[in-house]
């Protein structure tokens, strides 16, 4: 199912009904501030487990992300020191995702690998969605080596790729095509380990 939803002022209630498909367990294609993304609810295990086997990602070696709506909920499944705190409030929202360590309320997946991507992207649509949801989502982009751009641009395209795995395809407009840059904050020195699109303010 496509569902076009407006950026700046997305409709409550087709954000309904993408959140009731999120906690039945449903998966979304959802817009960002840097490329489109593919997620569930962050805590269906099943439904995280899906999207892994479709990715090939394997949870025990490679950072899982999700989103958060803002700051004020990330300590519940991260644990953020002070100065990466602050890091991330001059940073967020953006096109940023900030490896942190785990919290113990994230499910067993989450674990193996003790450390979670944390992003907020600045995107009303998806942060409305994680809001009414009241859990973050998992998110990992749609892109793939042999896509072409406008596989993973143009959202009509992307829901002609995905429709048969995915429950609904959002359409909040063109994608961008450079990914988020990744911050590890694992040590006391966060360090950027994948330059993307945002420009890190320390």
């Amino acid at each position: 199912m496509l569902i076009k939803i407006h950026p700046d002022n997305p409709n409550p209630r087709e954000i309904e009904k993408v959140v009731s498909v999120l906690r039945d367990g449903g998966i979304i294609i959802y817009p960002t501030d840097t490329l489109y993304a593919i997620g569930c609810d962050a805590l269906n295990v099943r439904a995280v487990e899906k999207i892994c086997a479709l990715k090939g990602i394997n949870p025990q070696k490679h950072n899982l992300s999700i989103i958060c709506h803002d700051l004020s909920n990330i300590s519940e499944y991260a644990k953020v020191s002070t100065p990466v705190f602050k890091l991330m409030k001059k940073n967020l929202p953006g096109p940023f995702t900030f490896i942190l360590p785990t919290t113990s309320s994230l499910p067993k997946i989450y674990k193996k690998k003790k450390t979670v991507g944390i992003r907020v992207p600045d995107n009303n649509i998806i942060r409305e969605i994680v809001k009414q949801l009241g859990n973050p989502v998992l998110s990992t982009s749609i892109k793939d080596e042999n896509d072409e751009i406008e596989y993973i641009t143009d959202p009509e395209l992307i829901h002609e790729k995905w429709e048969n795995f995915a429950d609904i395809v959002i359409d909040g407009g063109y994608g961008g095509i450079e990914p988020s840059t990744v911050v590890d904050c694992t040590t006391d020195e966060p360090k950027i380990i994948r330059q993307g699109k945002g420009i890190l303010i320390l």
